[in-house]
């Protein structure tokens, strides 16, 4: 066997339509680009226009809702808190901040601050700054008899 003698298939492959080659061809006329007019022209795209008809991205109903506001904050539970305090990188002497927590490792940066959340065992008496903590990590904060301020409003649940 020889490069030479290498085909396809046979029908595999398909003989390319030349259009606008005259009526008779039935490809010829208007060369299939359909009636007269803007799609007939060459250069002409669209995307999403579907010939008048209500396109579908216009014809799906709107979802959701992006508050403007809205805080993003960074989501820390007890347990963690505890496991930088058993590995030295957190002291009780001054309160838990964002700043200290980013400098522990704990998060990876201060975004809009930071929200304590009660999974896991807290074991020493801690005070914290943070923007925001809910009710059973406040419960248990306090019951190792440390102390929450939430800064700029109230404990969120």
């Amino acid at each position: 066997m020889k490069l030479t003698d290498l085909r396809d298939n046979p029908g595999a492959t398909k003989e390319r339509m030349r259009i606008g080659r005259g009526i008779g061809s039935g490809k010829g006329k208007q060369g299939g680009r359909g009636g007269k007019g803007q799609t007939a022209r060459t250069g002409y795209r669209n995307k999403g226009f579907e010939g008048g008809q209500m396109p579908l991205h216009r014809r799906l109903p709107k979802r959701g809702f992006n508050p403007p506001n809205a805080r993003d904050l960074n989501e820390v539970n007890l347990g963690r808190i505890q496991q930088a305090l058993e590995a030295g990188k957190l002291d009780d002497s001054a309160p838990i901040t964002v700043e200290r927590l980013v400098a522990a490792g704990i998060c990876s940066r201060p975004r809009d601050g930071v929200k304590i959340l009660g999974v896991g065992e807290l074991k020493a008496k801690l005070a914290f700054e943070v923007s925001g903590a809910s009710k059973s990590a406040v419960e248990a904060i306090e019951r190792a008899g440390g102390s929450v301020t939430i800064l700029g409003g109230v404990a969120q649940a």
